[in-house]
């Protein structure tokens, strides 16, 4: 039995050991044994074997939430937690991967008429920017459309999701995204070039998503450039305040 969990696992691939660690607490009792592997995008995916293997992708489910995997699955009004994706490649909006791979792979629009009217009259690339959005990171997507014929997905970010961003870019915290490894490991970075007393707050994203909050007086730019070194597979975003 195969379950695929809106997490990916990328970058240093830490992620596989973080991941065996949850399953070990979540269903380590039981008589199943399970495989982490990927599939093609980098989600995470647990394959279970075992005589209790239904009650453990049940209690997976639960933990974790599982990608929709095919578009007809996919129905207007509902919420998913996606990952942006290609962010910067085209004009039009922004892309959202929510695990659609049936009959193609596929990801969801944020329109560019939504993000102006929700954000402002910037280019797409400029929000981008300002907002410190990398590949990868976290957003939670009510979808608008789905239309079949052309196999295209519309979304727009839920109120809890605009709540956040607009609390992130509002709240005069220089702040740092850290895509493509666990946050123990950012930890170990921030503790090793003594910076951990410069971060007010680390917060889990995801998996292999890390968001650090600066304290007041503190630069992303900085201190990107002093543990960039150590998280070397990693990516990174910064909203900065002047």
């Amino acid at each position: 039995m195969e379950i695929v969990i809106p997490e990916k696992i990328y970058g240093d691939r830490s992620g596989f050991e973080k991941l065996n660690k949850k399953l070990k607490s979540l269903i380590g009792e039981l008589e199943v044994s399970w495989k982490i592997g990927i599939t093609q995008k980098q989600w995470a995916k647990i394959t279970l074997e075992g005589e209790d293997e239904e009650v453990s992708a049940n209690l997976i489910r639960e933990e974790f939430g599982e990608i929709p995997y095919k578009l007809s699955n996919v129905k207007e009004g509902d919420v998913y937690r996606g990952r942006f994706s290609d962010l910067g490649k085209v004009g039009y909006g922004v892309y959202v991967d929510i695990g659609v791979f049936s009959p193609a792979p596929k990801d969801v629009l944020i329109p560019l008429y939504y993000l102006k009217s929700t954000f402002g009259d910037k280019p797409v690339r400029q929000l981008i920017r300002e907002f410190g959005w990398i590949d990868n990171i976290p957003v939670e997507l009510e979808i608008v459309k789905v239309e079949f014929g052309t196999r295209e997905m519309e979304g727009r970010f839920t109120e809890r999701q605009l709540k956040q961003i607009k609390k992130w870019t509002s709240d005069g915290y220089d702040k740092i995204f850290i895509a493509g490894t666990i946050s123990e490991k950012v930890e170990e970075a921030l503790i090793e070039t003594g910076h951990s007393r410069d971060v007010k707050r680390l917060e889990e994203l995801g998996l292999m998503e890390t968001l650090l909050v600066l304290k007041k007086g503190t630069q992303a730019p900085g201190i990107i450039k002093e543990i960039g070194p150590y998280l070397k597979a990693a990516v990174f975003g910064a909203i900065k305040f002047e």
